[in-house]
C-alpha cells in the first residue's frame, strides 16, 4: 500500500511556520516527551525495514530537528591555530563571469557562525569507536562491502509508489561495468560517467569514501528536431556543455560526425568527422534554441552520485565498492540567469544579516530545494543495509555545500573538476592522472593543498597521510611526492587503513545516527573544536588567504609527477 508519510509532511511544511507556535497543533512537545524527538527519529530508525523512511510523530522538520544549522559540514569546526587553512577550498570571493555570488572568501580567516552554529553539533566526530572496530573481523567487513544494495532500489521504491526520482541506471553496482570506454551507460539510459579528480579531502578514498559521479542532459540535447536519438547530438552537447560550465572557446570532443548533427561545431566550412568543437556558444538539435551562459548548466540537467566504502581488489588495489553508503540525486529544474541568481543571493545575505536560519523548501519525494533552481535527492544504507530515502535532517545535512559556498560552479564541484575533454569522458579512474594544479597556479593541487593544511585532510587527523608525506620536523616531504606516481598513489589508504575506516562507518550505519554526522573516524581527531567563539577562537592572518578556482589546470604537468599529460591523452582547450 502507498505510505503517507511523504505527502502528509509535505502538505505541513506548506503551512507557515507561525502556525507550529499555536496552541493544540503540538500537543506532543507541549505535553514533553521521555527522549528529544530527535532521539525519538533515531530509535525508530533502527526498527525501520522499508524503503520509505517513516518519522513519526509526524511534525514540521523545525520541530523534529536535533541541528539546525546542518548544512555546516563538521569540516568547519577544524582548529586552524593561525597557520593552517583547510577553508579555502569551500569559501571563495566572486569571480568575474560566475554565477556564484556567495563571496565567502572571508570565512577562510574567520569563524562566523549563527548562535545555533557555535555548538558542534556533530557528535560522532567525538566518539571513540576502536572497541567497536575490534569486534568486526576483516572477513566480515569484506563481506559486507562486496554486496550489492543497489540493484533492488529502483523496485522496491516502485512498488512503494515512490514520487520522486527512481533510480535508473541498471548495474551501476559493478562501478566502471556498467559504462562503455566512453563513458556512456551500456543500459540506454543516457547517463554518462566522467573521470574528475576527487575534492579535497572529503572524497579522498584514504579519508575514508570512494565515489563515482554521472551527468544526463535534458531530453532535448540529446535528439534531433524530429525527437530522435542522435548519439552525434548527445555528444556534441556534452562537450558543448563543459565547455560553458568551465568558460572554455574550445574543447575537444568524443569523435562525432557533423553532418548527422548538421552544424559546423569546428569552423572549417565542411561537415565531417570531427573530434575538435570550436562553436561552443550554441547548443544543437532538439536543444538548438535554449538559453546558453558560461558558468551554468542548461535547464533539466541532471546529476547522480554515489558515495561508496573504500573497495579493496583481490591484489589489495583500491577501488569504488559494490555496496553503496549513498546514492545522491540532483536536478535543475529552473534555468536561471545570472542576475536572477545574484538576486538569490542579495536575498539569501539579508536573510543571514536578520539572524535568520537555513530555510530549504520540502518539495515532497523530490527533497529539497535549494533555492538555487535545484533540488537534492538521496537514499541512504538502513539498519538492515538495504538502502533507503533520507530523512529532512539527513538531507539537510547537503545543502550547504549545494548552496551556499562560494567555490562551487552552478552549485557542484565534480564536473569542474572533470579531466577536460574527450580524455574525460571514461568512468572515474585516479590511475595514470597526474596531480594536476588549479587554474592559475603552478604546482600541483594535492601537493600545495596538503602544505597550506598541515595535514592529510581536513581534520588534519590521518597519521598514515602524514607518515607518507611528510617530514619529521612536521614539513611537507617534496622528495616523498615527486615519486609519487600518480593521484592512485597520493590519496588512497592502505589495505590496513581501508579496512579500518569501512568498519568505522558499519558502526555508524548499525547506530542510524547520521544527524550526529558520516565520518568514518575511529578515535576523535584532536583538531576540532566542539564549541567554538566567534570573537576568541584563534583565526588566521590576512597573509594566509587563498585565492583558489576549483577548475584544474590539466594542461600543465607539475614538475616531477610521475604521471604524464599523454596518460590523460591530449585535449585541447582555449580557456577565458
Amino acid at each position: 500500500m502507498r505510505r503517507t508519510q511523504m505527502s502528509t509532511l509535505f502538505q505541513l511544511c506548506a503551512l507557515p511556520l507561525i502556525a507550529w507556535g499555536l496552541p493544540g497543533l503540538i500537543p506532543q512537545a507541549i505535553a514533553g516527551e521521555p527522549k528529544p524527538y530527535h532521539e525519538q527519529i533515531v530509535d525508530q530508525l533502527k526498527q525501520q525495514r522499508g524503503v520509505i523512511t517513516t518519522v513519526i510523530p509526524e511534525l514540521h522538520p523545525k520541530i523534529t530537528n536535533f541541528n539546525d544549522e546542518a548544512p555546516i559540514p563538521p569540516q568547519c569546526y577544524t582548529e586552524t591555530v593561525g597557520e593552517f587553512n583547510p577553508c579555502y577550498v569551500c569559501h571563495q570571493n566572486w569571480q568575474p563571469g560566475r554565477e556564484n555570488q556567495m563571496n565567502d572568501g572571508v570565512l577562510q580567516l574567520e569563524y562566523a557562525f549563527s548562535d545555533v552554529g557555535l555548538t558542534n553539533h556533530w557528535h560522532n566526530l567525538f566518539e571513540d569507536r576502536s572497541d567497536a572496530v575490534a569486534k568486526i573481523s576483516d572477513a566480515e567487513i569484506t563481506a559486507w562491502v562486496n554486496e550489492d544494495n543497489y540493484s533492488e532500489l529502483a523496485p522496491r521504491l516502485r512498488e512503494a509508489e515512490f514520487g520522486g526520482w527512481i533510480p535508473d541506471l541498471d548495474n551501476l553496482h559493478l562501478g566502471p561495468g556498467a559504462f562503455e570506454a566512453n563513458g556512456f551507460a551500456k543500459d540506454g539510459s543516457h547517463w554518462v560517467a566522467f573521470n574528475y579528480k576527487p575534492l579535497p579531502s572529503t572524497f579522498w578514498p584514504t579519508n575514508g569514501s570512494t565515489d563515482d559521479v554521472m551527468i544526463r542532459l535534458a531530453e532535448p540535447f540529446r535528439t534531433d528536431h524530429d525527437g530522435k536519438y542522435s548519439a552525434d547530438i548527445y555528444k556534441a552537447n556534452l562537450a558543448i556543455a563543459e565547455a560553458r560550465l568551465k568558460g572554455f572557446d574550445r574543447i575537444t570532443s568524443l569523435p562525432l560526425d557533423e553532418a548527422m548533427v548538421g552544424k559546423d561545431l569546428n569552423g572549417d566550412g565542411r561537415l565531417t568527422l570531427i573530434d575538435e568543437i570550436t562553436v561552443t556558444n550554441k547548443w544543437v538539435g532538439a536543444a538548438e534554441a535554449w538559453f546558453a551562459d558560461d558558468y551554468l548548466y542548461p535547464e533539466g540537467t541532471e546529476f547522480l552520485h554515489t558515495v561508496r566504502y573504500v573497495g579493496i581488489g583481490e591484489q589489495g588495489e583500491i577501488g569504488v565498492s559494490t555496496r553503496m553508503k549513498e546514492v545522491r540525486y540532483m536536478r535543475k529544474w529552473r534555468g536561471y540567469t545570472k542576475p536572477m541568481y545574484g538576486r538569490e543571493y542579495d536575498l539569501e545575505n539579508m536573510a543571514k544579516e536578520q539572524g535568520q536560519l537555513p530555510r530549504y523548501k520540502l518539495v515532497g519525494d523530490h527533497g529539497l530545494d535549494n533555492g538555487f533552481g535545484w533540488s537534492v535527492q538521496g537514499f541512504i544504507e538502513g539498519v538492515d543495509g538495504r538502502l533507503r530515502t533520507l530523512t529532512y535532517e539527513e538531507n539537510l545535512f547537503c545543502m550547504g555545500c549545494h548552496t551556499s559556498i562560494g567555490a562551487t560552479i552552478d552549485k557542484t564541484f565534480a564536473f569542474p573538476r572533470k579531466v577536460d575533454g574527450a580524455a574525460g569522458w571514461k568512468y572515474i579512474d585516479l590511475k595514470g592522472m597526474p596531480d594536476a594544479p588549479n587554474m592559475g597556479e603552478s604546482r600541483g593541487e594535492i601537493a600545495t593543498y596538503l602544505e597550506r593544511v598541515g595535514g592529510g585532510g581536513e581534520f588534519r587527523s590521518n597519521p598514515e597521510m602524514y607518515a607518507k608525506w611528510f617530514t619529521q620536523q612536521g614539513k611537507v616531504n617534496q622528495d616523498a611526492l615527486n615519486s609519487a606516481a600518480d593521484v592512485y598513489d597520493l590519496i588512497t589508504p592502505s589495505r590496513e587503513r581501508a579496512l579500518m575506516l569501512n568498519k568505522a562507518y558499519r558502526t555508524i550505519v548499525a547506530e542510524q545516527d547520521y544527524l550526529y554526522g558520516r565520518d568514518a573516524t575511529v578515535q576523535p581527531p584532536k583538531n576540532v573544536y566542539q564549541q567554538v567563539d566567534n570573537d576568541t577562537s584563534p583565526t588566521l592572518p590576512a597573509d594566509k588567504f587563498f585565492t583558489w578556482d576549483i577548475r584544474l589546470d590539466w594542461a600543465t604537468t607539475p614538475p616531477g609527477s610521475a604521471a604524464t599529460r599523454s596518460q590523460l591523452s591530449a585535449s585541447s582547450v582555449t580557456k577565458r
